[in-house]
């Protein structure tokens, strides 16, 4: 599989950018990075036959990675033009999520099988904060604590009279 998927991932950076680099991943997968681009593209195993995960994401700056933005389970027999084609969308997407905008609406659902890799937070709501009042259990302690300190002076000046 690591060398279909090498095989594989050799073809597509040829198709998707002349400047390119190809290295294996310690999972067993494939990277592709295009420097000129700042986008990297992952090829792994999924575990089926024929089937590769492919996520894509950015480049930082310092050469560091992000995390995938985008994955999608794609079939190593459809082709390498159906393969670039699923790619440049990802890469597309992964362009338009990193792109500053004024407006706040998102950009359309991928349709195969992708998904975003950090799904949205909710807006956290602040609590309503307790008015201090004091426990019947601190008002035991300071009665025990009393009268231990009311039989010590008993006791200490009690006989003195």
């Amino acid at each position: 599989m690591q060398a279909q998927l090498r095989e594989t991932a050799t073809e597509l950076a040829a198709v998707l950018w002349r400047e390119h680099t190809v290295y294996r991943e310690r999972g067993g997968g494939v990277v592709i990075r295009g420097e000129h681009v700042r986008r990297w593209i992952s090829l792994a195993p999924t575990g089926g036959k024929d089937q590769a995960l492919v996520r894509a994401g950015r480049i930082l700056d310092g050469g560091t990675t992000a995390p995938a933005r985008l994955e999608a389970v794609v079939d190593l027999t459809a082709g390498t033009t159906e393969l670039a084609a699923v790619c440049r969308r990802l890469l597309a997407e992964t362009a338009a999520d990193a792109a500053p905008s004024t407006a706040s609406a998102r950009p359309a659902r991928p349709t195969v099988r992708a998904r975003s890799a950090r799904p949205p937070k909710a807006p956290r709501t602040p609590r309503p904060r307790k008015a201090r009042h004091t426990g019947i259990g601190s008002w035991v302690v300071l009665l025990c604590v009393g009268g231990v300190v009311a039989l010590w002076a008993y006791s200490a000046f009690g006989n003195a009279y």
